[in-house]
């Protein structure tokens, strides 16, 4: 569904990207991890039409992406900090992206905004909200309109645990409709029941790209945090891992 090929950015001396290839799939929840500076936000961003590279190809259902920004309505983003008008209501924010998005109302995607009862904050203005209810606003969003690929930034980060696991339910849900999902999180414990594929991303390039199950297999861990650390103590070690 997107194919990332030999994508390079620079940022003044600063390689953030360095030759990065990686096919994605529908049907696949995907693990983007690494540690602060790897180069996960960049790729994102990228993918979003929101960075562009300095040599590359990003292609979208075999269509390179371009100009052609027509291609972002069958993405639904989730940003870490979701930003909106301060001075906005729940309601009004969610009133302008349906006017935006224009998409018939009985096509919407009104579950989350059920399941996290949002019909009672409607008045509620976004600079009066807390982190984790502006968290439910980003989520509502970004599966509001039944995009066929979700990006998801830290999605839980500051969400209560039953708000939590609502939100996985409805990941596992779409997976299960054979959407692309796409997650960064640095709380691995987080990702255990919802991805397939793993991409580690180190110094602007992906370490490896492989399943969870072939990783867990591969390091005899049950547990994708496990995994992780065992490669990385290799890494160190030099011993090297199969990428």
């Amino acid at each position: 569904m997107i194919t990332i090929q030999h994508l390079s950015k620079r940022f003044g001396k600063l390689q953030v990207l360095d030759d990065v290839s990686l096919t994605l799939l529908g049907g696949e929840c995907v693990a983007l991890i690494g540690p602060n500076g790897s180069g996960k936000t960049t790729l994102i961003k990228a993918i979003l039409g929101m960075v562009v590279p300095q040599s590359g190809t990003i292609l979208f259902k075999g269509n390179p992406i371009g100009q052609q920004w027509e291609y972002r309505r069958d993405i639904g983003y989730m940003p870490q900090i979701g930003r909106y008008p301060e001075n906005m209501t729940i309601g009004q924010v969610l009133d302008m992206m349906r006017d935006i998005r224009k998409m018939p109302e009985a096509a919407l995607d009104h579950e989350l905004f059920d399941l996290f009862e949002l019909h009672n904050m409607l008045d509620k203005r976004m600079g009066t909200l807390s982190g984790g209810t502006r968290q439910k606003v980003s989520a509502c969003l970004a599966f509001m309109f039944k995009p066929e690929v979700l990006i998801l930034d830290e999605p839980t980060a500051g969400l209560d645990p039953v708000a939590t696991e609502l939100l996985k339910d409805k990941i596992l849900a779409e997976r299960n409709k054979d959407k692309l999902i796409v997650i960064t999180s640095h709380v691995l414990s987080d990702l255990d029941d919802l991805v397939t594929q793993v991409i580690y991303m180190q110094d602007g390039r992906p370490l490896f790209h492989k399943s969870l199950d072939a990783l867990k297999e591969e390091t005899g861990a049950d547990k994708l945090g496990k995994a992780i650390a065992k490669v990385m103590a290799e890494e160190v070690a030099g011993k090297g891992v199969t990428v």
